[in-house]
């Protein structure tokens, strides 16, 4: 592994800059003095190696001196009160050592008190000269429109008032890749407009101290740094932590790469959006050593401040209108899905696609796939929802280099380079996902991006390149990328539909409150009604029957044929009423569920059966034993009773075939087994599937396939609901029917 060395000996490894310390070089720039001070008593715990420049003693001497001793006649309380501030706001503070003028600046960073102080005699205009310029400045950036227009005037405006030979707002992508999006620079230099840099050029550590701190400059790239002395603080054992500090050291890569630019002097001021690093006003000078006075860098913070708030205007503003438009996308997304009462037939179409500006989108939902627009494949979204399900957090998941964080995603990049999702449900996987094709472009580079180092010098040291000039990448398996206002609208849609969801949840509770209210109703008029008419009902067949024995030679033949309806209505409507109480009963009885042997079960069943079936030429197959569930035993007989009683008794066939098993549970939330009673019978019209579970329901005349009321598979529903499970019907055209149900937990 190579590295770069500074003059004094340290080393820098050129392949590991993100974790470079630079907020601890242990050096400091020599054009100001650094002192570490103790906050009890204010006294020099650690100072610069250059302290005899501006303040006559060797740092060595300083060590233990209160700082504010440093300081001419009655600067010296001015010192001890500004230090002892809890804030420091009176800072840069004009001080005066030995007769020099000094400015000095203060800060609290990591439990120390650090004091710069750096010679004023040249410090130029007054602070109040400095915010003139500034207030100038603002009236021309508020003038200016658009964002690009903005960029353009800020860098002409820190130029005027640093004298730099070029400014550049270079601004940051997702990826920390740095792009010059507006400069204003000397004549006679060649244009860095446009060009991309990456982001091993501003790596991460130095990312997070433009965060903390403002400002930074460097006054001279030739100059040798001053150590510190003691080289480690002596109250920690450990090195100063220098983030905050404006004279820090500079890393001597960085140092390099500057001098390879030929560049001889540097500032940045940060630029911050939303509490995030959006890009710097980078002040780059050729024609020597800048240095400016602390007054003129407090100016240059206020403007960086000001065009850090106005950018997040020009952009809000400019996202504004979209996001109007989109509203209004949303709203006609969302009115047809409330139309349609399903996810899955009311979110695809144009609106869909224009909500993000994708080519193609897809639903995934309830395991279904719809496709619209240019997408990948069924299959393809599929395995991608599953790959989101592990890899993908938050809301939204967005991106416009899909392969590059999904492999399998190369081999579709032409349709879905870029892609944007949502989850409405992570756990039943209920996914919207919108893509955007491969976009080729070419992007231009300051320097080729793949070598950040170059080889070894004649001394065996490695350093940055050393080329920066034009250098072209044609970018594949790239979307173009997402606005903002793209993604947030995917967003507010993922929330609008939960919102839905969570309406419908609570109206199909109220619904369901009074739905159970109702049944419970029905189930107590059923049974007082049943109840009450089953004596009248008995008396009136009785009667009826005792009629025809007794008197039945005295009636003609009408007589006894009006006689024989009565008996045979009355019988009727009685074995309705019984059907009716029986319903009844089910509903309100208690369940006494526990583990319950269902291959037990079974057997008794079939042996109560075995008259019935004994009269029938029936085949009984039971292909493996029954697995235990949690049910009430007594109902899951009348259950199991009814469907191998319908089972044997809507079939024509002479050799009746009847098959009662189980199947595995499938992965997923349900994990109980299903039952089925497979029949060779003559089979349930897809029509009527759903109808013959209904009370009373005969899909035959009334005396075919033996009779009935019709009230058997009402039975079996209602037992299979109060057990928390589901029953259904599957009837291929002339293979019969098989039932499935589930129950217990």
């Amino acid at each position: 592994m190579k590295a770069a060395q500074d003059a004094t000996g340290h080393v820098v490894d050129l392949s590991n800059c993100d974790r470079e310390p630079i907020h601890i070089p242990g050096r400091v720039q020599p054009h100001g003095v650094v002192l570490a001070l103790r906050e009890t008593d204010l006294s020099v715990v650690q100072a610069s190696a250059n302290a005899a420049g501006l303040l006559g003693l060797p740092a060595e001497e300083l060590a233990g001196r209160p700082a504010p001793s440093l300081f001419d006649g009655e600067d010296r309380e001015r010192c001890r009160r500004w230090l002892g501030s809890a804030d420091l706001r009176d800072g840069p503070l004009r001080l005066s050592s030995r007769g020099r003028p000094l400015d000095a600046t203060a800060h609290r960073h990591d439990g120390a008190l650090i004091l710069e102080l750096e010679d004023a005699r040249d410090a130029g205009p007054t602070i109040q000269a400095d915010y003139r310029s500034v207030r100038t400045a603002m009236g021309r950036l508020l003038a200016a429109g658009s964002l690009e227009e903005f960029c353009r005037v800020a860098a002409a405006e820190m130029r005027d008032l640093t004298g730099y030979d070029r400014v550049t707002v270079y601004r940051f992508d997702d990826d920390w890749n740095g792009l010059v999006y507006a400069e204003a620079k000397r004549d006679d230099l060649e244009p860095l407009l446009g060009l991309h840099f990456p982001a091993s050029d501003i790596p991460e550590p130095a990312r997070r101290i433009y965060h903390l701190s403002p400002i930074r400059m460097i006054a001279d790239v030739a100059a040798e740094p001053s150590p510190l002395v003691p080289e480690m603080d002596p109250r920690t054992g450990r090195p100063l932590d220098l983030s905050l500090a404006i004279l820090r050291g500079v890393s001597p890569v960085h140092i390099q790469y500057l001098k390879n630019m030929g560049v001889r002097a540097s500032m940045s001021v940060s630029l911050m959006r939303e509490g995030r690093l959006w890009g710097l006003l980078s002040c780059l000078h050729y024609a020597g050593p800048r240095r400016l006075p602390a007054g003129v860098r407090d100016a240059c913070v206020f403007l960086g401040e000001l065009v850090s708030a106005q950018i997040a205007v020009k952009e809000d503003m400019q996202g504004a209108e979209h996001r109007a438009r989109l509203h209004d996308v949303r709203e006609r997304l969302l009115q047809r899905m409330s139309a349609e009462g399903d996810l899955e037939r009311g979110l695809p179409g144009e609106d869909l696609l224009a909500l993000t500006g994708a080519a193609g989108a897809a639903v995934v939902h309830d395991g279904s796939c719809t496709l619209t627009g240019v997408t990948p494949t069924e299959g393809q979204v599929k395995r991608l929802v599953s790959w989101l399900r592990i890899h993908a957090d938050g809301e939204v998941f967005h991106t416009d280099g899909l392969a590059g964080l999904c492999p399998e995603a190369a081999e579709f990049a032409d349709v879905a380079s870029g892609l944007v999702a949502i989850s409405t449900s992570r756990i039943q996987g209920h996914h919207v996902l919108w893509f955007r094709p491969e976009a080729i472009r070419t992007v231009d580079w300051g320097g080729d991006p793949r070598k950040p180092v170059e080889g070894e010098d004649p001394f065996g040291l490695l350093s940055p390149r050393r080329s920066f000039a034009l250098w072209q990448e044609v970018v594949k398996q790239r979307s173009l990328p997402w606005r903002p206002w793209e993604v947030d609208a995917a967003r507010m849609l993922r929330d609008a539909i939960m919102a839905v969801v969570v309406r419908r949840a609570e109206e199909l509770t109220r619904l369901n409150a009074e739905l159970e209210r109702s049944n419970a109703d029905l189930d107590s008029f059923a049974f007082i009604t049943s109840h009450d008419l089953k004596e009248p009902l008995r008396g009136i067949h009785n009667y009826a029957t005792f009629v025809m024995e007794d008197y039945a030679d005295r009636l003609d033949a009408e007589g006894r044929d009006k006689l024989e309806t009565l008996v045979r209505l009355s019988q009727r409507l009685e074995d309705i009423v019984e059907s009716l109480l029986h319903y009844s009963r089910l509903g309100r009885v208690d369940l006494a569920v526990e583990p319950t042997d269902m291959g037990e079960v079974l057997s008794g069943v079939l042996e109560l059966l075995r008259l019935t079936l004994g009269r029938e030429a029936v085949e009984v197959v039971v292909p493996r034993p029954l697995p235990v569930v949690r049910c009430d035993r007594t109902q899951a007989e009348i259950l199991l009773k009814n469907l191998i009683t319908n089972a044997v008794k809507y079939n024509d066939r002479p050799a009746k075939r009847v098959e009662i098993g189980y199947r595995e549970p499938v992965d997923g939330p349900d994990r109980r087994p299903v039952f089925y009673v497979r029949d060779n019978g003559i089979g349930v019209p897809e029509k009527h599937r759903h109808a013959i579970f209904r009370m009373f329901k005969r899909l035959h005349g009334r005396d075919k396939f033996g009779g009935g009321t019709g009230a058997g598979l009402a039975f079996a529903k209602k037992i299979v609901e109060r057990h928390g499970g589901s029953i259904w019907v599957e009837s291929p055209p002339g293979e019969g029917a098989t039932f499935y149900f589930t129950l217990g937990s």
